[in-house]
């Protein structure tokens, strides 16, 4: 039988191999285990769609192999409720980590949470989606007592969420929340609009990035803004707002409307050139006013609005100055007044997202461990 003082870990991941944020979370879950002899961290689980590889007798998985065995592993794949069970039968207190963006797995936290089982994940469409949703959840936490944390459901590494979460609980009152949240959006408009220079054309600086890995592979699903309504949703609702959906409110796309209906995204890429005097005239129009469009996503508590779109800053805002793929978020509360609290820094990245889902683990550690 497995040792009393110790802590399951279970990974859900994408794909064998894990991707960026499996494999990087799992080393430094092997450097965590290292130095944190107790309570001792065990994998007892790990698996994607596909594959899995697990002990029916909760028998530690060695984390230096498993990825290989994973691979070759020719164990029958569980589905959630199975999951659930497995996990919930389990003879230690369990940590389920969710390293997918799956729509399935997020709606079925709840029933992790009712067994027992604390959940650490970057998957934003646990909270984002459907407003019941996040409140069947929070109502499952509060009645089983297992935790449930997602700071890289926002921004990576960055601490968003626990920043906004200490203001709240510590009685400040949010006014308003504006930033850059989606690193794809900060190198295109950083390089497009630069506050020094002329910029790139739009679709060459899209080009760009798409190949430098910032954009989704179809670079629609980054255009069309949804990526920074889900963090927007889940910011507003922490802060009180019950947002029903990321298509609630307004979010601008940036995909010309003649594009909408492209078959593929290297149709849409092809095409896209055809439409770059669209955005020239934006830029143009902020730089007659001496300013640069950015687009950011901002929340007004006082008028309850939450939209994400373009917008034209001075030069001289810590918005316009944003270098690279970074992220910007400003916190302005009662306490801070006109000059927020500013969060700035790599909002994306296999290693600083799993940066902050181990950040996570070791926030449950402190309650379970």
């Amino acid at each position: 039988m497995a040792p009393a003082h110790q802590v399951l870990v279970a990974i859900i991941g994408k794909q064998t191999g894990a991707g960026g944020v499996g494999k990087s979370f799992l080393n430094q879950l092997k450097a965590l285990a290292t130095k944190r002899p107790s309570p001792k961290l065990n994998l007892c689980y790990i698996g994607t769609s596909s594959k899995v590889l697990y002990s029916s007798d909760y028998a530690p998985l060695d984390m230096d192999t498993c990825l290989d065995s994973l691979a070759t592993s020719s164990q029958s794949t569980l589905n959630l409720d199975g999951i659930v069970d497995y996990l919930g039968k389990a003879p230690s207190k369990v940590i389920m980590v969710d390293n997918t963006s799956n729509q399935a797995i997020a709606e079925h936290y709840p029933h992790f949470l009712a067994r027992g089982i604390n959940i650490i994940t970057p998957n934003k469409k646990a909270f984002s989606g459907s407003y019941s949703l996040w409140k069947d959840i929070w109502t499952a936490t509060h009645m089983s007592g297992a935790k449930v944390f997602h700071e890289s459901s926002v921004g990576a590494g960055l601490p968003v969420i626990s920043t906004l979460r200490d203001l709240i609980d510590t009685g400040d009152s949010i006014t308003k929340i504006e930033g850059v949240f989606s690193g794809t959006m900060s190198f295109l408009f950083n390089s497009f609009a630069p506050v020094e220079g002329a910029g790139g054309k739009w679709s060459e600086e899209v080009k760009k990035a798409k190949e430098l890995g910032y954009t989704e592979p179809d670079p629609r699903d980054d255009l069309n803004g949804l990526d920074v309504a889900r963090k927007l949703t889940i910011l507003a609702r922490i802060s009180g707002l019950p947002v029903e959906s990321p298509t609630s409110f307004s979010v601008q796309s940036l995909i010309p409307k003649e594009l909408e209906s492209c078959s593929s995204g290297d149709e849409f890429m092809q095409k896209l050139p055809e439409f770059d005097s669209q955005m020239e005239d934006t830029k143009a129009e902020a730089a007659k006013e001496g300013k640069v469009v950015r687009f950011v996503g901002k929340i007004d508590m006082a008028i309850k609005e939450v939209k994400v779109g373009l917008e034209k800053f001075d030069k001289s805002h810590p918005i316009a100055a944003l270098k690279g793929s970074d992220n910007i978020i400003s916190f302005y509360t009662e306490r801070y007044g006109a000059n927020p609290l500013i969060i700035q820094g790599a909002g994306a990245g296999g290693d600083v997202t799993a940066m902050g889902v181990t950040s996570d683990l070791l926030k449950v550690l402190l309650h379970v461990g």
